[in-house]
């Protein structure tokens, strides 16, 4: 995700969240501008881990992009968060209470046994600095991935997910399943009080639809049956904008998921598959794609 101050964004992954530090890079040039879509960036990129998963905060040192619009909603469709499992959701709101973090819910809920596939499930959104939306979620003993209930004494586990608007589930299915070859996992119908007070939508009902990949976290759709009227991401975004996500892919042909995308449709960001001087990034060559709704991804090969 695109941040403001590095530093800032450093301190509050860590401070808060239990986040570590693995790698924290400058570069420039050519063929970062031509991957991002951005003429005459230089980025300092921090990659942190919880558990398993890794997040990278991106600062552009130059140019400076847009804020987030102060008045968005989840069922915006640039929305987007990162999921976090926590041990016990009692004690990771009251620690993020000590933080003064930014509500979004107005308090953690709990799913009700009205919505089988979530019943039991505990989750709270909040932003970050910069008003990226966050979620801490508590999975019970018969939902989630089963490497949640291992013992331990850490609060925050990993990263189970990152969830994402969507204007259309068939659509972005096309997408993420066919051409992508991701899988669906499951999908829900959730509705009800504690679900408008967790997404603090007035109406909300979502049809949630959770993919996965062969490795690492899952995406997961939410798609506002109700709702309407949550706004298009903006036309002129750039990877410089603080809205800015993208969800990287690992794949062992690049250039082949680049052709397949081509031939679907997919609208890119990177001019194509673009070949780095260095593994600064962590990968040799990759590019930026938009999913149906604007959400960007980078593919990358390793």
């Amino acid at each position: 995700m695109t941040v403001s101050d590095m530093d800032q964004s450093i301190a509050f992954y860590r401070d808060v969240l239990s986040f570590k530090s693995i790698s924290d890079v400058e570069v420039f040039g050519t063929e970062y501008e031509r991957l991002q879509g951005v003429f005459g960036l230089r980025m300092r990129v921090v990659k942190m881990q919880l558990g398993q998963e890794t997040i990278e905060l991106t600062e552009y040192l130059t140019p400076k992009g847009k804020p987030i619009p102060v008045d968005s909603r989840s069922n915006d469709l640039w929305f987007q968060h990162i999921a976090i499992v926590v041990r016990d959701m009692d004690k990771a709101y009251q620690h993020l209470r000590q933080y003064k973090v930014q509500h979004v819910s107005t308090e953690p809920q709990k799913l009700p046994e009205t919505i089988p596939a979530a019943a039991g499930i505990e989750a709270f959104y909040f932003q970050d600095p910069d008003g990226h939306n966050l979620e801490v979620i508590f999975f019970p003993v018969d939902k989630g991935d089963p490497r949640w209930q291992k013992p331990t004494d850490e609060l925050f586990l990993g990263i189970d997910h990152t969830a994402i608007a969507t204007s259309s589930t068939p659509a972005s299915l096309k997408f993420y399943q066919d051409l992508l070859g991701l899988e669906l996992a499951g999908q829900s119908e959730n509705f009800g009080t504690e679900q408008e007070h967790l997404n603090n939508v007035f109406g909300a009902r979502l049809l949630i639809s959770g993919l996965k990949a062969s490795s690492g976290p899952g995406i997961e759709f939410l798609n506002y049956l109700a709702p309407t009227g949550g706004r298009p991401k903006p036309q002129d975004s750039r990877a410089n904008d603080l809205l800015h996500w993208q969800t990287t892919l690992e794949v062992n042909n690049v250039d082949a998921v680049a052709n397949q995308l081509r031939t679907g449709g997919a609208t890119f960001v990177s001019p194509g598959v673009v070949e780095l001087p260095n593994r600064s990034l962590g990968f040799s060559k990759g590019f930026l794609v938009q999913d149906p709704d604007g959400h960007v991804l980078r593919i990358v090969q390793p």
